[in-house]
């Protein structure tokens, strides 16, 4: 099991590796804003678990596992992505999802996967969802605790 901050790591290592043959270092550290030295502890890490192919001065290559691994983180992402998008949360979805993907459960992701895609489908009850939404927000939760 990988900690939150590996998993970022992989996930950008395999989104790299859509667009990259070579991976570096610094390609990490740029998208993911951190330094050069935390990419190389983190890619320690990963290459110990037999997630990417990594040594110093080389390109960073991933493993089958560390491929399967990084697509799902990928998938992971982009449901709850579409998910905030769906019920209309007016946020930044990619930072909403990042926040949230480290600590829901598979059993929790695959049920909100099932919800986006019968919201998808079911378009009548999407833009009814969508109006009764628009209706709520006159009411904002957050006006219950104030003093």
């Amino acid at each position: 099991m990988l900690s939150p901050s590996l998993e970022d790591y992989l996930e950008e290592i395999y989104q790299l590796s859509l667009q990259k043959k070579e991976i570096r270092v610094r390609d990490i550290a740029e998208k993911l804003n951190v330094s050069s030295p935390s990419v190389v502890k983190a890619l320690r890490k990963l290459s110990k678990d037999k997630y990417i192919h990594y040594r110093r001065y080389e390109g960073i290559h991933l493993t089958e596992q560390g491929e399967r691994l990084g697509k799902l983180l990928v998938k992971r992402n982009s449901i709850l992505q579409e998910f905030l998008f769906v019920i209309n949360s007016n946020c930044d979805t990619a930072k909403e999802a990042e926040a949230m993907e480290h600590y829901l459960s598979s059993p929790t992701i695959s049920a909100i996967e099932k919800l986006v895609t019968f919201m998808r489908k079911e378009e009548d009850v999407m833009e009814r969802f969508l109006k009764f939404s628009d209706l709520e927000d006159e009411h904002h939760w957050s006006e219950e605790i104030r003093p």
